[in-house]
């Protein structure tokens, strides 16, 4: 199959402005956004231009359909998401879309019949970058994420998800588990460009997942008092950036000590002035490790140091370990030339659906600097077109 023939390129053209930051080279596409509106007009047009179903759940997620899964399926779900975190790079999610529609089209111009439909999903919120969760689309699909917790979660203005969804067409009041889309998807499978050096280490363009190890995100509240940055004496201060500054350090610590990893990332000063001591600071833990054990191990240290000044320490999301299973991933790297199968310390939409039951897999795409979340992610296009060639094996492959 000649690859380069497919539309890739221009795909990726087309998306390559949309909420780029000409100053950092990085991306800012958040959930419900105007970004995001353009996104989800893109990929209703190439919907289109396919002559393929769109479908908008519950939730807010993007399917279109090559066949009818009500009356044929349950289908084969292909797909990834198209938000970024904060200064993104440009390959993280919206290269599983992209590979996705052009696997599509690598099947249907070589003429295969699939046995069942076929889709290409667009989860949306994956990052969580604008309300705190991530995973949010998939989460709320599958009921991981409470619906009336979903529309009252507030981003850094206090905008609610609810407002946000309103402003942006969709009504809120439909948020919930939603059992009828879930019923139209048999297999779901994300390819995604690695965020890490493992493919790179191996010399390899293309992986198959095996598991998403466990992660979560903790809310860490940590209470002072406002003063004059000028007259207060030091020793008459009560400073939570004192104790935000240690918390930091321990979380480095604590990951060391216990095999993991965590990363304060993220944090919110009030009233953050230049010349005013804080009355409260914000900050945020992610920390993710092999096994839970050495995650909640991490978090049991810093629960200590946390509450010793009055702060509170809240868990916003958690995902266990979660495996794809062994039988499909050892049949797609056979089908694959014996591809690498790898884990992730990075969590997926893939994960999310893994876990409420549905067949997963995953596929990973080299990326040479093993940089991920930032302008220098990157993927070499020779190595995208081979994962759109592997994308579209493993399409005919669980579509047969």
């Amino acid at each position: 199959m000649n690859v380069a023939l497919l539309p890739w390129d221009r795909m990726w053209g087309d998306l390559a402005p949309v909420g780029r930051d000409a100053r950092s080279g990085g991306y800012r596409r958040s959930a419900w956004t105007s970004e995001d509106a353009t996104l989800r007009e893109w990929f209703a047009g190439e919907a289109a231009a396919r002559g393929l179903d769109l479908v908008t759940d519950r939730a807010g997620n993007q399917w279109a359909w090559w066949g009818d899964p009500d009356a044929d399926g349950p289908g084969l779900v292909l797909g990834s998401h198209l938000d970024s975190v904060p200064d993104g790079g440009a390959f993280d999610g919206p290269l599983g879309v992209v590979s996705a529609f052009a696997a599509l089209d690598a099947v249907r111009d070589r003429g295969f019949t699939p046995s069942r439909p076929i889709a290409v999903a667009h989860f949306c919120d994956e990052e969580g970058a604008r309300f705190g969760i991530a995973c949010a689309g998939s989460r709320i699909l599958t009921g991981a994420l409470d619906a009336v917790r979903a529309r009252g979660l507030t981003d850094a203005d206090g905008i609610t998800m609810a407002e946000a969804m309103t402003r942006a067409g969709h009504d809120p009041a439909h948020l919930g588990t939603d059992a009828e889309t879930l019923r139209r998807v048999g297999t779901f499978v994300e390819l995604h460009v690695e965020q890490g050096r493992g493919l790179a280490d191996l010399d390899r363009a293309v992986a198959v997942g095996s598991a998403i190890r466990p992660h979560g995100r903790w809310r860490v509240d940590l209470p002072g008092e406002a003063n004059h940055a000028g007259t207060t004496l030091l020793a008459d201060r009560d400073d939570p950036m004192l104790a935000f500054a240690s918390l930091v350090l321990a979380a480095r610590e604590a990951a060391e000590k216990h095999d993991a990893v965590a990363t304060c990332g993220k944090v919110r000063v009030e009233p953050n002035g230049v010349n005013a001591i804080p009355s409260l600071v914000t900050g945020w833990v992610d920390a993710r490790g092999d096994d839970e054990a050495r995650v909640r191990a991490v978090i049991a240290d810093l629960t200590s140091l946390v509450e010793d000044r009055r702060g509170t320490l809240t868990e916003e999301s958690w995902t266990g370990i979660t495996p794809f299973p062994t039988d499909l991933a050892g049949r797609l790297s056979a089908l694959l030339d014996d591809a690498p199968v790898l884990a992730t310390g990075a969590g997926h939409d893939a994960g999310i659906l893994s876990a409420a039951g549905v067949p997963t897999a995953m596929l990973f795409v080299r990326n040479p600097t093993g940089v991920s979340h930032s302008p220098a992610e990157f993927a070499e296009r020779d190595d995208c077109l081979a994962g759109v060639a592997a994308l579209a094996t493993v399409a005919e492959e669980l579509a047969r």
